[in-house]
């Protein structure tokens, strides 16, 4: 973090008691502090892993039925793309201007206070990190049981999927408990896995499209039946952003790169456009061989892909969706621990949190927590109810992160930053993300609502965790 940054931080005046906000340096005294272990590649994998999940094998269904038309469903993912890449090059000059892991929650605390910032890890600690880790697990586990079971999905046992999605969260902490270095090597396999099954159906629509079955790409055919609904659009660039989901992930780390003020930009300019690149052009390989009317009406549009084209290796599909997910929940493990960490280390969660073990230089009890949370919501009822809450409010955190960027832009315009962007990039993301807050209200107003007032529960918890912690009685320490 730039000098500039440090002592506007300091002059904020937050009122908090707690030592540990300047826990950067007494942890660095003793010497127990997150190592530099994530390299280039270990940060592209972490990007593309946590990126590609489930949701290219089954999103394209969900934008298709919106707008009803192959062309525009392809624009709507290419859009989804590019917006995405630019909201993350603005990260990178967020992460290297305020070199702290946490993401937005670093950057909000910087920008507005620690309110707000509690507020935001108030939110991410108890819906929506374990929620979202816990549906992935589940869907790991369906696609993992889904080949036993060929001709009646609907008879899977679900008490085998909650045991497999169980198994899989624990054994992930675990493994992100012992050393970074295999949390990393496992992300990178796993997302070689899952890029093989996309180069794979890739591949396969080249040689369709080689061999004239394009029917369905031709102008007259792609764009028929096309609906007019901004709505129904902007639903469809909904469905889309959550395939793109993860691509600010990597600023939760920014602490434990090497050269971040290299390696996270360098990062971003490799994986987004790739991401970006498999995702448009599996879109195009899935109409080679579906029909819009078959793509409209399938649940899994990749597994039926692999149905119609690799008859019985088939069930490599499913594996390869299942081993996507099970990369996709090791990266958001790595991630939101992270997160907690930071804010155990900012004063905003138990100190415990922000412990490190002293032999592997992993924050084990944020990890564990962690965990114990999503194996919590794995036994519950239904999460993507909760998940739905709460889309509005995570693309409010970004657009408060990026209006704090350009805030700073004017108020400190000498201020160092090793990556600048044109400022065209933050003002249009921002617009955006302004613009996509508000379409979830008026598209959803009562889900919103209710996401609102859970959100608006942690001030009380904050007046009294965090804010007047040491007025409280001796008893309750």
């Amino acid at each position: 973090m730039s000098k500039r940054s440090v002592e506007m931080k300091n002059m904020k005046g937050d009122g908090e008691e707690s030592s540990s906000s300047d826990s950067s340096e007494g942890v660095g005294e003793s010497k127990i502090i997150l190592k530099q272990r994530i390299t280039l590649v270990n940060a592209c994998a972490l990007i593309v892993g946590t990126i590609i999940g489930s949701g290219i094998f089954i999103s394209p269904v969900g934008v298709f039925r919106e707008v009803n038309s192959v062309g525009l469903s392809l624009i709507v993912w290419t859009i989804g793309g590019f917006f995405s890449t630019i909201g993350a090059l603005c990260y990178a000059e967020l992460g290297t201007t305020i070199v702290k892991s946490g993401g937005d929650y670093a950057y909000i605390r910087e920008f507005y206070g620690p309110l707000p910032a509690f507020l935001r890890l108030w939110i991410a600690l108890l819906i929506i990190r374990p929620t979202s880790q816990a549906a992935i697990a589940l869907t790991f586990s369906s696609y993992l049981v889904q080949p036993f079971f060929p001709n009646c999905t609907e008879l899977m046992p679900e008490s085998s999927i909650r045991l497999f999605a169980a198994l899989s969260l624990i054994i992930l902490s675990l493994v992100n408990c012992m050393s970074v270095r295999w949390a990393t090597r496992v992300q990178d396999v796993f997302t070689a896995a899952k890029l093989l099954a996309l180069a794979i159906i890739i591949i396969i629509g080249v040689v369709k499209i080689g061999q004239g079955h394009y029917q369905y790409l031709e102008p007259a055919a792609a764009f028929k039946g096309t609906t007019s609904d901004i709505g129904r659009i902007v639903i469809a660039f909904y469905n889309s952003l959550y395939a793109y989901g993860g691509w600010n992930y990597l600023n939760f780390v920014t602490e434990e790169m090497k050269d971040p003020y290299k390696n996270l930009p360098r990062a971003i300019m490799i994986s987004l456009p790739l991401v970006s690149f498999i995702y448009v052009t599996a879109n195009i390989a899935y109409f080679t061989v579906l029909s819009p009317t078959e793509f409209g009406i399938s649940n899994a549009v990749a597994v039926l892909f692999g149905d119609k084209v690799l008859g019985v290796m088939s069930w490599i599909i499913p594996v390869f969706v299942s081993l996507s997910c099970f990369g996709s929940v090791n990266g958001s493990i790595f991630t939101s621990s992270r997160l907690f960490f930071v804010g155990a280390r900012e004063g905003q969660l138990p100190n415990i949190l922000a412990m490190i073990h002293t032999k592997h230089f992993t924050p084990v009890p944020a990890i564990m927590f962690n965990c114990i949370l999503s194996l919590l919501y794995l036994v519950s009822g239904d999460i993507w109810s909760l998940i739905t809450y709460f889309s509005f409010f995570n693309w409010l955190c970004v657009g408060m992160a990026i209006l704090g960027l350009l805030h700073w832009r004017y108020k400190y315009p000498d201020m160092e930053r090793p990556v600048k962007m044109h400022i065209s990039l933050p003002i249009t993301f921002f617009i955006a993300a302004a613009f996509l807050v508000v379409m979830a209200v008026y598209a959803a107003p009562k889900e919103c609502l209710i996401g609102a007032c859970i959100v608006l529960t942690g001030i009380p918890v904050y007046l009294i965790g965090v804010r007047y912690q040491h007025k409280q009685p001796k008893w309750l320490d």
